[in-house]
């Protein structure tokens, strides 16, 4: 009788672990999609399209980008999360989407735990303090104490309220005990024209590496805790002696809530694979990222502290977008 009990209780154990075993084995068994919550051409999907095609080609099926903007990147999230939690779809996430859209939008159609597995970061790309080639600061130094001399009358360029240049301006006033003047703009690149033409003064930029390289910006500091690949004789803002001036726009990979197991860790492996490629890891110093990686329990963990952080710098800062 015990014998059977056990025959029984064996059988049972195998059929409720046979779905998931049989997906581990399977998966992945038709293509994949990438959500871009943003318009073709950005960074977000520039990203994903350089690690789509890598993850393509270990998981063996085509890996397909699909971006849907607007809203500051709340459309498509709020789309990606109604799909069918298989494995089979992925949100290129990024900070803006999943930390600081929570704190900034006083409503969303999505909870940015409850609604998401995290599978892995991918990139980290600093805001760098730029001012065009031309400009009259010719240091962090000749800003701060021309921004004390003068609160309110040097100017930022941003992509918008609650943007990365926008948040990583707070950041840089309340350290520095200065303030400056925000000139929110319809896009980074509208922005990055009017520095250009010295209609603003500065700014806190991620996507900059080619005004950069082409000489028509000078960066004058990195907002992070090390220097970028892409930068390696520019200075941190620590190492100039103005600490907590942490700023950066961060990229990674999101399942729908409830995907199994077996198909979120066969993902993070594979990223985590992608991500160790040659060519991937300078595609991406070469935009000014810092690659990452790492488990899909971290992720979870930065995610959390990302969203925390970013609310208190949202509510310091009086930023608000109905």
């Amino acid at each position: 009788m015990n014998k059977q009990l056990k025959g029984v209780a064996l059988a049972a154990a195998l059929a409720f672990a046979a779905p998931g075993m049989a997906l581990a084995q399977d998966f992945p068994s038709k293509p994949v999609k990438i959500v871009v919550p943003w318009a073709p051409g950005g960074a977000t999907d520039v990203i994903a399209r350089v690690l789509g095609q890598k993850l393509g080609e270990r998981l063996g099926q085509p890996v397909i980008v699909e971006n849907k903007a607007g809203a500051g990147g709340n459309i498509g999230t709020a789309s990606f999360i109604r799909e069918v939690a298989d494995g089979y779809t992925l949100l290129m996430g990024t900070s803006s989407t999943n930390a600081v859209n929570p704190g900034l939008y006083k409503s969303l159609p999505f909870d940015p735990v409850r609604d998401f597995t995290p599978i892995v970061l991918v990139a980290t790309v600093p805001n760098v303090l730029v001012v065009s080639a031309n400009s009259k600061y010719q240091s962090v130094d000749d800003i701060v104490k021309a921004a004390k001399a003068e609160p309110g009358k040097i100017s930022y360029g941003s992509g918008g309220n609650g943007s990365s240049q926008h948040i990583a301006a707070s950041v840089f006033s309340k350290a520095t005990g200065s303030q400056l003047m925000h000139v929110p703009y319809k896009g980074s690149g509208p922005a990055a024209a009017d520095l250009m033409a010295g209609h603003v003064a500065l700014m806190f930029d991620t996507g900059s590496m080619a005004h950069i390289k082409g000489h028509k910006f000078k960066p004058l500091a990195v907002a992070w805790s090390q220097r970028v690949p892409a930068l390696p004789d520019v200075k941190t803002l620590e190492e100039l002696g103005y600490k907590g001036v942490q700023a950066s726009a961060w990229y990674g990979f999101y399942a729908p809530a409830k995907t199994p197991a077996a198909a979120a860790d066969r993902l993070n492996r594979e990223l985590n694979a992608v991500l160790q490629d040659p060519e991937v890891k300078k595609r991406l110093n070469d935009y000014g990222a810092i690659v990452n990686g790492g488990t899909r329990e971290e992720f979870a963990r930065f995610t959390s502290a990302e969203i925390d952080r970013y609310r208190r710098i949202i509510q310091d800062a009086r930023i608000s977008i109905e």
